[in-house]
């Protein structure tokens, strides 16, 4: 990927990052198990953003 991105190219990045991140322990410990995993979750080798 180029070093040179465009500002709206790196907020997606980001925004993107921020949605991978694991369920909170205090939200699976409020629905007492019931949520545990995030859906949104990503692997950076295994599914692409098409951004």
């Amino acid at each position: 990927m180029a070093r040179v991105k465009s500002t709206a190219k790196k907020k997606k990045l980001v925004k993107a990052n921020n949605e991978s991140q694991p369920v909170p322990t205090w939200v699976v410990a409020k629905t007492r198990g019931h949520v545990r995993t995030n859906p949104k979750r990503r692997n950076w080798r295994q599914r692409k953003l098409n951004i």
